[in-house]
């Protein structure tokens, strides 16, 4: 559990600074279950330097509660949570340094965007909150108000959680939490989980990710592993002190952070692969007449082909339907030995490249016109998806032909922006694997909104 944390306050000499306005989201790492936000009175005046930069000034506090009024509530808001903060020592100094006042000890962790963005997003330029965001497409109003800048906060956060690829902001929440036998409480959790898609993951008394899986039914998912009678499930039981998982919108992004989560945490429960993900491709050759013609071959680790398959009965299918669909030839394609023209010609479904009648270069453009559908080679392009929430899309880069990673949108200005994306994206690996993933999952979703850039 997270508090997102923002302060304003009078300035002055180090340790004499009074808050004049606090705002905090208590965030589960998935929605907002709490908010507090509130003007406070300092009892001292403001520095003018502050009065310009926040418009918070001395008439406007005069009736806000006092510090000892709001502790409480600050209290009870942040119990069980990691304070997160831009420039989280200098707000937690100052919660401290209030309570102090009051005879209390004020303790939490804290974690700081500031620096998580410069582990997880080391090329950018700057790290102000202000041009974080602002390079990373998040709207935000009220700047140097606490509830804008918190906001921010929490929306930069919500984009370092996705970036953070080895889940150590994960680890290290479930290391602070009670990590003692599985009890009730933890029971309870998994009984709540959604059942939406994405991926849990299981951890150890250490925090450490012993069991990754993805799920488009969450809680049933989870469920299936704490009742299963196998073997490794009740050594897995035995192991698992804490569960957490992230939604991804579709099942697309969960297949890709799985398959790269994997390779990352080398969890000690899921069994490692060793069968071939893929064992046919489809190539592009030019005949002696100049057709472009489309054929299935085993995979032999070639780098040049369309696309790939499991098997070769659904490589056939694909390869049928795709003639069918677009009017390509049979014979071409190698899917008919006819002596003569295909069988396709006879139905006017073919229009005679078996038999030279068709110009190869119209030919040859409804063949890429068919086949850029579905496959990723060499091609520049954002697809789109489910997100998380109503308001939200899901977005996966593919720049010339590889996977960069994948970003969660909430406008529309930032989907058809190749450079917001770039900012935005979680890096995915790109790999044989993860193509074969997407091009897959383009086959089976044939009305996907694919952007072109």
């Amino acid at each position: 559990m997270y508090a997102i944390l923002d302060i304003e306050t009078t300035g002055g000499k180090y340790n004499e600074e009074g808050i004049t306005e606090i705002a905090i989201y208590r965030y589960d790492g998935h929605e907002v279950t709490d908010q507090f936000i509130s003007l406070v009175n300092p009892e001292k005046e403001i520095q003018p330097f502050v009065v310009k930069l926040t418009g918070i000034n001395n008439n406007m506090l005069k009736t806000a509660p006092k510090f000892h009024e709001v502790a409480k509530r600050i209290v009870e808001i942040t119990e069980d949570c990691i304070l997160v903060a831009h420039n989280a020592q200098f707000d937690y100094r100052i919660l401290q340094t209030e309570f102090r006042r009051l005879g209390y000890d004020y303790q939490r962790r804290s974690l700081c965007t500031v620096e998580l963005s410069q582990t997880l997003m080391p090329e950018q330029p700057s790290y102000s909150l202000g041009k974080l965001v602002r390079s990373l497409g998040i709207p935000v109003s009220d700047r140097h108000r606490a509830n804008g800048d918190a906001v921010a906060t929490l929306k930069l956060f919500k984009v370092l959680l996705n970036k953070d690829t080895h889940k150590e902001i994960l680890k290290s929440t479930v290391r602070t939490a009670s990590t003692g036998i599985l009890s009730q409480r933890l029971l309870d959790i998994v009984e709540e989980m959604p059942s939406v898609t994405g991926l849990y993951y299981m951890h150890d008394n250490k925090g450490e990710v012993i069991f990754i899986e993805r799920s488009n039914n969450l809680k049933k998912s989870v469920n299936k592993r704490f009742t299963s009678a196998s073997k490794r499930s009740r050594n897995l039981q035995k192991a698992v002190r804490a569960v957490t998982y992230e939604e991804t919108g579709t099942e697309l992004i969960a297949a890709l952070k799985e398959e790269e989560e994997l390779q990352t945490n080398k969890p000690k429960f899921n069994r490692r692969k060793k069968v071939k993900a893929f064992k046919y491709v489809l190539t592009e050759q030019k005949t002696d007449k100049g057709y472009i013609s489309l054929r299935i071959e085993p995979y032999h680790g070639q780098n040049d082909y369309v696309t790939s398959f499991s098997t070769y009965p659904e490589a056939y299918a694909f390869l049928a339907a795709l003639c069918k669909t677009h009017n390509l030839c049979l014979k071409v394609n190698g899917l008919s030995e006819a002596r003569a023209h295909c069988s396709a010609y006879d139905d006017k479904t073919c229009y005679g490249a078996c038999m030279n009648e068709e110009d190869a270069a119209s030919y040859n453009a409804r063949t890429l016109e068919a086949i850029n559908n579905f496959t990723t080679a060499d091609r520049d392009l954002i697809i789109t998806g489910k997100g998380r929430a109503v308001d939200e899309k899901s977005a996966l880069l593919v720049e010339n032909g590889k996977i960069t990673g994948y970003a969660f949108v909430n406008l529309n200005h930032q989907l058809h922006s190749p450079e917001v994306i770039r900012n935005l994206v979680s890096p995915l690996t790109h790999n044989k694997q993860s193509r074969h993933i997407v091009e897959r999952y383009l086959r089976r979703h044939k009305n996907i909104q694919k952007i072109l850039f």
